[in-house]
């Protein structure tokens, strides 16, 4: 048999591809043997090309299988709750969607239709997911560190166990000074206080002047007043701008239990490190501040992302972690914002939990989205270059 150019066989695919196509199974067969003789491709070969060829050409056949279950609007949609939600996974956007779509409604900032509504609220993870592969982008960025060692207490402020610890309720905190020095650490710049509480993952997030010792031990204070449980205990890295005696002092005063992490030991504060870059570095970045116009700002601006945060986005936390040889499994809990977390904790007063109730229903998403927005190109203006 004389040797077919890839040109001809081509055109014998095109001459056969609409009968292939609308031939059964049985038919498919034959069509295939006789393709194969005539042009020599293997079956699996020439299966590929009618493919290609019913992908790539025009079809006067109907689309085959179900329709779509979530149309464009819908998609839309989810999309713009996504990104209100902080671009987060399926898994964290379907646990918090209830929430998101009440308040939207509340404040009268979306209109939805019965059968969008229902969709949304039934919406999976894995559907989520895939629906926002194209729209999900992936970036790293990595900063400095600028913590120096404090050690005339170290003696005295004992490294965190875990055993003089309740981790299972609320109270007890890891600190750290996220510092916004740009490239250099150079000089005087602005650096956030960020507080995690471990039961609960309530965050709250101060910007002061300078990381000298009487600025972080304000902000603390100011903290410790704005969070909706009692403070219990305290954990920090060894920096002196914590490991100080006014610090010191201060929790022996209030009975408030002080530990530290080992130096150069990150995983000691895996919780406020996580809420570094998930909080802080993520809205703020890395760039170089100073001044108190630009602390201004940036306390204006966190005094929004607080309610943002505990209030909308749902965080997980892990239950388990096992090693079974090279492979470790983890086991992570459903995702729940840190506001349902206090609600659902017996340890804090309910006149406590109404309040937070309250300020919840009277709070607008998508307003504080635009205000926080507002506020973040006003505080890129003072972003200092290189």
């Amino acid at each position: 048999m004389a040797k077919i150019d890839m040109a001809t066989r081509h055109k014998i695919i095109e001459r056969q591809k609409n009968r292939y196509h609308k031939a059964s199974k049985k038919e498919k067969g034959r069509i295939l043997d006789s393709v194969c003789i005539t042009t020599g491709l293997s079956r699996d070969r020439a299966k590929k090309l009618f493919a290609v060829s019913d992908r790539v050409l025009p079809s006067s056949k109907s689309r085959s299988g179900r329709p779509p279950k979530y149309g464009k609007d819908v998609l839309r949609t989810l999309e713009e709750i996504w990104m209100l939600m902080d671009f987060a996974s399926g898994r964290r956007l379907c646990a918090g969607m209830d929430d998101m779509l009440d308040a939207l409604i509340r404040a009268k900032e979306y209109r939805f239709d019965e059968i969008t509504l229902k969709l949304l609220r039934e919406i999976s993870p894995a559907t989520v997911d895939r629906n926002l592969k194209r729209a999900k982008e992936l970036f790293r960025i990595r900063g400095r560190s600028t913590t120096k060692p404090g050690t005339l207490l170290k003696k005295d402020i004992p490294i965190r166990l875990g055993t003089e610890w309740n981790e299972n309720m609320p109270g007890f905190v890891e600190i750290d000074l996220v510092a916004h020095c740009g490239a250099t650490t150079a000089g005087e710049y602005i650096n956030t206080l960020d507080v995690t509480d471990i039961h609960t993952g309530w965050t709250e997030t101060i910007a002061v002047i300078n990381k000298a010792q009487k600025h972080v031990f304000e902000a603390l204070k100011n903290i410790r007043e704005r969070l909706p449980f009692e403070l219990l205990g305290i954990d920090s890295d060894s920096g002196s701008e914590f490991i100080n005696n006014e610090l010191f002092r201060y929790c022996k005063e209030e009975c408030i239990s002080f530990t530290r992490s080992r130096p150069y030991m990150k995983n000691d504060g895996c919780h406020v490190e996580q809420k570094n870059w998930h909080v802080i570095r993520r809205n703020i970045g890395y760039g170089r501040f100073e001044g108190i116009k630009a602390v201004c700002i940036m306390n204006q601006y966190y005094a929004l992302l607080r309610l943002y945060s505990n209030f909308f986005l749902p965080s997980t936390k892990l239950i388990s972690k096992v090693r079974d040889g090279a492979h470790v499994r983890k086991l992570y809990e459903t995702p729940v914002t840190p506001f349902r977390r206090v609600l659902a904790d017996d340890n804090i007063p309910q006149d406590s939990k109404d309040e937070l109730t309250a300020l919840f229903h009277s709070l607008n998403p998508v307003s504080l989205n635009r205000d926080m927005i507002t506020l973040l190109d006003s505080l890129a203006a003072l972003e200092f270059p290189g």
